[in-house]
């Protein structure tokens, strides 16, 4: 134990030692002030969304959007992203990541990890093991090991807006953020620069450039820390908020010696479209279902992204496909198969870099659709869209041609809602539901969709109006089809408090920022 700080839980020695607790003092002295300050701006910011107040770009940084900049060119192992994989860091799923055949792999401390300390712990261990060709699983039947082409290793640490409760500092909790990165930075760091890779990073949930700011300035002082060049760590930012949208250019200029560029975060993209627009009954969203990657709003974002990134010379990444194939289900494979190849044939016509799937069937498919387009080439940065030609209001007309509020989607949301966030405080935050990897963006849309209705007088297609006292019915008709879905297994599931939390953040007066505020505090054990 160092001196002013407090590991309320036992953790492994090598990961917890006394250099690295005290980097971590360090991080927590210097940047979270301003992290607390730039939550209270979030509040504020919001504040005036609920007064009327409407996003757009900020005039105040015109120069930099206007500016002739790019931003350091990333080199070495990370050049071509074409396939990402993405998943939990959970030891097996780690090493069946790295063996999938795609190019990077982004092991998630955040939306598909539940953060329990053992979590927690358990990824820092299996992070610092992977670095060092060491990743290795044993089970009476089969023996996982990491092949001699491993996927590049990536790491998302937690956002800005959790706290680390297991550890203190000065009688204050550290950032879930700098929990994650420091600890996986001061070990690995150097180790992997020795093997000719690096530090890389996803960065999740930001809602402005002086939260990337804030990255910037965390990896600058951690490069000097370690000896290390300024401009080894390399970091993409997932634009996964309504408020990131409007400051693309912003967010990668605040990064620009340690951007890898952006992400299209299309599931908390729309979560935050309805967070932030709660309260505007103009800008009611459909059906999940019905809210496509082609409907204008959502196109008009990705389009933005890509022509952003490659004006700067930085990496456009598409979005996630989180199909399962179904062995057992040919024929529903194939169908999700066409829908995924589209997808991906999309995405890289429109110039995206890079793409992510959640499971190694889908490497092939989507390596197909990028390499027909890349060919040889890592990237297409060098392409520029000088077609698009994106406004405030295209952002942020919502409307959807067609698009309806069904029964069918309402008890969608409260099914899979309740089926996950029980999946999540079970301690496995990447659920497999109905064919898809879902994490904790599907349990947000869910339950803020249902907010968002009920709060706004929302009517069905056929009609029926959407009251707090018909969505605790359909719960509770929802519940007793999990209980005969799951049989014997329904007692230990937590299913039952999983649907008290859905309803608890689907019904709130007030809007909860995040369902997984209010769930880490029933992981047993978490405090």
């Amino acid at each position: 134990m160092t001196a002013d700080i407090t590991v309320r839980k036992e953790g492994p020695g090598h990961i917890l030692s006394q250099e690295a607790l005290a980097f971590l003092i360090h991080l927590h002295r210097t940047f979270n002030d301003r992290r607390m300050q730039l939550l209270e701006e979030r509040a504020k910011r919001q504040a005036r969304i609920d007064g009327g107040e409407v996003p757009t770009f900020l005039p105040q940084t015109a120069a930099i959007r206007s500016g002739d900049w790019t931003v350091r060119l990333v080199g070495g192992d990370f050049q071509d992203r074409r396939v990402e994989i993405t998943g939990p860091v959970e030891r097996k799923m780690m090493i069946n990541a790295l063996n999938s055949g795609a190019k990077t792999f982004m092991a998630d401390f955040e939306d598909s990890n539940t953060p329990s300390w053992n979590n927690i712990m358990d990824g820092q261990v299996n992070a610092f093991d992977a670095v060092r060709d060491n990743l290795r699983h044993e089970t009476k039947d089969k023996v996982y090991e990491v092949g001699p082409e491993p996927a590049v290793l990536l790491i998302r640490p937690r956002g800005w807006h959790l706290d680390e409760l297991n550890i203190e500092v000065d009688g204050r909790p550290m950032a879930a953020s700098l929990v994650d990165f420091g600890l996986y930075f001061f070990h690995n760091a150097r180790a992997l620069i020795d093997r000719g890779s690096g530090p890389y990073f996803y960065l999740p949930k930001l809602e402005s450039h002086l939260e990337a700011r804030l990255w910037d300035d965390v990896f600058t002082e951690s490069e000097r820390w370690l000896a290390i060049e300024h401009g080894t760590i390399k970091a993409t930012v997932l634009i996964e908020t309504i408020l990131a949208a409007f400051e693309m250019d912003e967010i990668l200029y605040e990064l620009r010696d340690h951007s890898a560029g952006l992400n299209a975060g299309r599931w908390d993209y729309i979560f935050s479209i309805i967070k932030k627009f709660r309260n505007d009954p103009t800008r009611v969203l459909p059906d999940r279902a019905q809210i496509t990657m082609t409907v204008p709003f959502m196109k008009a974002y990705t389009d933005l992204l890509v022509a952003t990134c490659h004006k700067r010379g930085a990496h456009a990444m598409g979005g996630m496909a989180a199909f399962i194939p179904n062995r057992r289900d040919p024929d529903v494979t194939a169908r999700a198969l066409e829908k995924v190849t589209a997808d991906k044939r999309r995405e890289a016509n429109d110039g995206c870099d890079g793409t992510w799937v959640a499971h190694p069937d889908l490497v092939p498919v989507a390596q197909a659709e990028f390499d027909a387009v890349l060919g040889d080439r890592p990237n297409q940065v060098v392409r520029h869209r000088l077609d698009v030609d994106v406004a405030a209001a295209d952002l942020l007309t919502t409307t959807v041609d067609g698009g309806t509020i069904t029964e069918a989607g309402i008890r969608t949301n409260i099914n899979v809602g309740i089926l996950y966030i029980a999946s999540w405080l079970r301690g496995n935050g990447a659920a497999a539901l109905y064919n898809l990897m879902e994490d904790a963006a599907t349990a947000e849309i869910s339950r803020s969709q249902i907010w968002q209705w009920v709060r706004t007088g929302s009517r069905t297609d056929d009609g029926q109006e959407i009251t707090a006292e018909r969505i605790r019915e359909i719960a509770t008709e929802e519940m007793a089809r999990i209980r005969e879905m799951t049989g014997d297994q329904f007692a230990a599931g937590r299913y039952d408090e999983a649907h008290d939390l859905f309803l608890d953040v689907a019904l709130s007066d007030e809007f909860i920022e995040f369902l997984t505020l209010p769930a880490y505090q029933r992981i047993e054990g978490a405090i």
